[in-house]
């Protein structure tokens, strides 16, 4: 693994980490609302890599290193920070993997920027706007609470959050997501960026309809079980892209945990591996 080295893309600072052959064809990873690189576990990185792939992992702009910003954006400007990332790697065209608000940056990057996404992994996520389902009204509710006043309580929180999000066929692992938990939170801890993310979100029209016009290899990953994103907004994502993949994942809610790794990559290196250059 690299040194964690900084990159300027679209005009901000992005933090970053690569895993695997330099000389290998990318595979970016683009993270949920609020979290950070760390949320890509390292294993699951090696195991990417492993598979022929340069992995690439970044915090979103208002998360992490990344830089923090005063003034609202659009999930179209997270897209052209992707794009400028890759730009700033000098990477023509990656495999893009995004997992929940990921996977809505990850679709506009293939609808924005089309030339530089080999294959579109998109991962308990969906459509936005008038066409999203919406939470269960107990997964909703985790996104308001105000941000507690202590490393402590803040680690409890994240636990909570994981808790209630997991599906019934992945019982809690304490002292796994414990420690994940406390590594995100000593690294940075920035609540005014995860508002400003939901708003983005909230904000975010349907993309149903462009999506249909879409000439990318595409993959669909979702859990049946998932309160926070649904599972219809899965599907509605994989019956718009021409072609596209569904993986439905029995039990699992809004994660994608270590018993489902293997299935997952294995699906993303089926998708990606027919479009993979060699340059």
């Amino acid at each position: 693994m690299d040194a964690m080295p900084r990159a300027n893309a679209n005009g901000i600072e992005l933090e970053y980490e690569r895993f695997g052959d330099p000389g290998a064809a990318s595979l970016l990873l683009i993270g949920g609302l609020g979290t950070q690189l760390v949320s890509w576990d390292e294993k699951f990185c090696e195991l990417l890599a492993a598979r022929g792939y340069r992995v690439i992992r970044f915090d979103n702009r208002d998360a992490g290193l990344s830089a923090w910003t005063n003034v609202d954006y659009t999930l179209d400007d997270m897209a052209a920070d992707v794009a400028g990332l890759l730009d700033a790697l000098d990477v023509r065209a990656a495999h893009v993997v995004g997992a929940s608000m990921g996977g809505f940056i990850a679709q506009l990057v293939a609808l924005d920027h089309r030339e530089r996404v080999l294959s579109l992994t998109s991962m308990i996520s969906g459509p936005n706007g008038e066409d999203q389902v919406p939470p269960t009204p107990e997964a909703q509710a985790l996104l308001v609470v105000p941000p507690p006043p202590t490393r402590e309580e803040r680690i409890e929180l994240a636990l909570r959050s994981k808790r209630e999000l997991l599906g019934p066929a992945d019982p809690f692992d304490d002292a796994y997501e414990r420690a994940k938990a406390t590594r995100a939170i000593d690294r940075a801890y920035h609540p005014a960026g995860f508002a400003r993310q939901l708003r983005a979100i909230l904000a975010a029209p349907s993309r149903l309809a462009r999506l249909r016009s879409l000439d990318v290899p595409a993959l669909v990953v979702h859990g049946d079980a998932d309160p926070l994103v649904p599972v219809d907004n899965g599907r509605k994502v994989a019956a718009a892209i021409p072609g596209a993949r569904l993986l439905e994942i029995a039990g699992m809610g809004h994660d994608v945990p270590r018993r489902v790794w293997p299935q997952v990559i294995a699906a993303i290196d089926e998708v990606a591996r027919p479009v993979t250059p060699v340059w």
